[in-house]
């Protein structure tokens, strides 16, 4: 448990204390341990580092920007972060009761590291987890642990005449505002990592524990308080209590704090009132747009796709006024999720799911996708009436073996484009349940009530929702816990059913790298689905073949950007493409080994792969919706709307002008992303750290 707690100390000044209280949480079994120096005018930063802190800066002074500095850039493995002080008042002998809460142990294991028989710790372990119990929530788990100082005669004779008045009087205005008796604002706090990133702390000062502890209030948090040890601060000077002037103002900011959270809550109140007015009027748009986009789906018929852009801008415009909702209930949140994709169910599909199909019935009859093209003379038996739909009908597949043994389990029932509607939509709302549980159901709009999302799965009939669920079941799996199987499996599902998500898992190798035997161990579970599906082939057809058409790759093109600019310069670059991988491997290695965190590194992965690709079509643009509920990135919702723009070239293959674009149609699809990403890089902050 401990290897994925993040212990902060903000210290300035302590030089007296912090090494001590950093050889204490190591002696407790705390490997995770940053010092930020909040600019100490002393030996505060050497010390602790000399102790085996990792020690972090923050010149700006306040008590909340060293606490908010401490939690940027945190590996991925962390779950929970533990604050406390540098001063030594804090007692180590009570983290073992905190962690109870957390993760419950057994008789045995707590109180490790004080001197208890077993019967005590028993004793213990049983109050610990009852007063859990009488103060939680009825759901199973904690959120949010605090450290009650005021809970004993011994912590009370510690703390001033001031603190006793600070913190009576916070702690009563916040059980009259919010109904959460509190008994003290202590230092000592643990709080679950994915919580405090929904709070979104804004204080930088003194009213960093009072914020905290109302935002978790308002976010609905499991919280438990349990009494602590509080003992004189062991060195230095209180920047706080210590003096008359620090006094005063630690109390000004603290009622100045719960009175502006109170206004925050009045004025949030009054925009949730809006917000379902919002939310109502962006969801009924795009159920409207999607049911009069269904008629619309057969892009070879005249004028079929000029009604279907139209259905596509009233669907886009529902979507693009969802980013002003603050507030939607699960009741129409889900509605409009199910309602859209089961409006456009019945809309006739692209051109690629014959061939899925296709491809199905060929294995059920005993032959491999990988050996025979649809053209090959040995299939004539097999070919129907949709067999004259499939395209490339010259060219093997090009799909993954993960992704054809679903082509076979649907076509051995018997299921054909229904079937495969049914199952992509089933996707979709599998990975937004993932999405809206890790994030919430306002940020998932981006995914759920996505125009281009809800056409690719339940319109197209395209497999993009297969290949997202188990990216983003991996991608929150991983969060969690990077050793996790769950992760590697579903990453490894994910390349199983489409190529391109496997860097993203060169990259989880790479940040395992210090641990070989658990790299090793994670990558043999990303190979399992598709060591399976490659084993499948081989017995039964006797070979795999080759898993992709290389005459096809090389020469293939359609919406691409970087490729195209070239081309405009070099007419030597449009005969072949594999000049392109050799551009694009060194910028895919750079963003591979400088990226910290799984999302900002997969989105930076995919826009780099999408924007060197030869070959777009806007159901790939899909890739990014998931990791734009995460990050808001402006860019990729802006993309969502204008990707829509690339159905329009099927205008003029229905008017007999082939498959052409020129450098208009990639403007429409392409320039609402780079304004949307030039507005999001000028407008973020300098300087934050983190990221989602």
């Amino acid at each position: 448990m401990r290897d994925r707690i993040q212990v902060i100390l903000p210290a300035r000044d302590e030089a007296a204390t912090v090494g001590h209280v950093v050889a204490a949480l190591r002696a407790s079994g705390f490997t995770r341990i940053r010092v930020v120096d909040n600019g100490s005018r002393d030996a505060t930063a050497a010390l602790a580092a000399a102790a085996g802190a990792e020690v972090m800066h923050e010149p700006r002074p306040g008590y909340g920007q060293a606490c908010w500095r401490g939690y940027q850039n945190l590996d991925p493995a962390v779950e929970w972060l533990l604050f406390c002080d540098a001063d030594g008042s804090d007692d180590p002998a009570d983290l073992d009761r905190l962690l109870a809460t957390v993760e419950p142990p057994t008789c045995h294991s707590i109180g490790d590291r004080i001197p208890m028989s077993l019967p005590e710790k028993c004793h213990l372990l049983s109050d610990t987890l009852a007063v859990g119990a009488g103060a939680g929530t009825g759901r199973e788990g904690v959120d949010f642990v605090l450290g009650d100082r005021r809970a004993r005669a011994s912590g009370r004779a510690v703390m001033t005449p001031v603190q006793h008045f600070g913190n009576g009087l916070a702690t009563t205005l916040m059980r009259w505002g919010w109904g959460q008796r509190y008994g003290d604002l202590g230092p000592l706090r643990f709080i679950r990592r994915e919580l405090l990133e929904r709070i979104g702390m804004r204080d930088r000062g003194f009213g960093w524990t009072i914020e905290m502890q109302v935002r978790a209030v308002e976010e609905g948090a499991r919280i438990i308080e349990l009494p602590v040890n509080y003992r004189p601060r062991q060195g230095g000077r209180s920047k706080i209590s210590g003096t008359i002037k620090g006094s005063v103002q630690a109390g000004t900011i603290i009622l100045a704090t719960l009175a502006a959270l109170g206004a925050r809550r009045a004025a949030a109140t009054l925009r949730h009132q809006k917000s379902d007015t919002t939310a109502r009027l962006a969801g009924a748009l795009v159920m409207l747009g999607a049911l009069a986009m269904a008629p619309w789906g057969d892009f070879a018929a005249p004028g079929h796709v000029r009604w279907f852009l139209v259905a596509a801008a009233v669907m886009a415009a529902g979507f693009v006024w969802s980013w002003r909702v603050a507030a939607v209930s699960a009741v129409w949140f889900w509605a409009v999720a199910i309602g859209a994709r089961l409006a456009l169910s019945p809309m006739f599909p692209g051109d690629d799911v014959w061939r899925f199909g296709w491809e199905g019935r060929m294995q059920v009859a005993g032959f491999s996708p990988y050996v025979h093209a649809p053209l090959d003379p040995v299939l004539a038996g097999l070919r129907n009436a949709e067999w004259a739909l499939i395209n490339h009908p010259e060219h093997s597949t090009i799909y993954p073996p993960v992704l054809q043994l679903v082509f076979h389990a649907i076509a051995t029932i018997g299921g054909g484009v229904a079937a495969l509607k049914l199952l992509f939509i089933a996707a979709e709302l599998a990975t937004s349940a993932l999405l809206a549980r890790r994030f919430g159901r306002v940020a998932t709009l981006v995914f759920a009530w996505n125009p281009l999302v809800i056409y690719s799965g339940a319109g197209g009939a395209h497999f993009e929702s297969l290949f997202l669920l188990a990216l983003v079941a991996g991608w929150l799996a991983w969060e969690r816990r990077r050793d996790s199987a769950a992760a590697w499996l579903g990453l490894g599902l994910s390349v199983g059913l489409k190529w391109v998500s496997a860097p993203v898992v060169a990259w989880m190798a790479w940040q395992e790298r210090a641990t070989p035997a658990r790299a090793a161990r994670g990558l043999a579970w990303a190979a399992l689905p598709l060591g399976v599906g490659l084993a499948w082939f081989h017995l039964r057809y006797g070979r795999v073949g080759p898993l992709m058409p290389g005459d096809f790759v090389e020469v293939a093109r359609g919406m691409d950007v970087a490729p195209w600019l070239i081309g405009l310069f070099s007419s030597a670059s449009t005969r072949s493409n594999a000049w392109v991988a050799l551009v694009f491997a060194p910028v895919a290695g750079m963003i591979l080994l400088r990226a910290r965190s799984w999302v900002t590194m997969a989105e930076a992965y995919f826009i780099a792969l999408l924007l060197f690709s030869p070959s777009n079509h806007a159901w790939y643009f899909t890739w990014l919706m998931p990791l734009a509920v995460a990050t808001r990135h402006l860019g990729s919702r802006w993309l969502a709307v204008s990707g829509l723009a690339y159905f329009w070239v099927w205008d003029g293959v229905a008017h007999g002008g082939g498959w052409q674009q020129s450098g208009w149609d990639r403007a429409l699809v392409w320039l609402p992303f780079f304004a949307g990403w030039a507005w999001q890089t000028w407008r973020s902050p300098r300087g934050a750290g983190g990221g989602p």
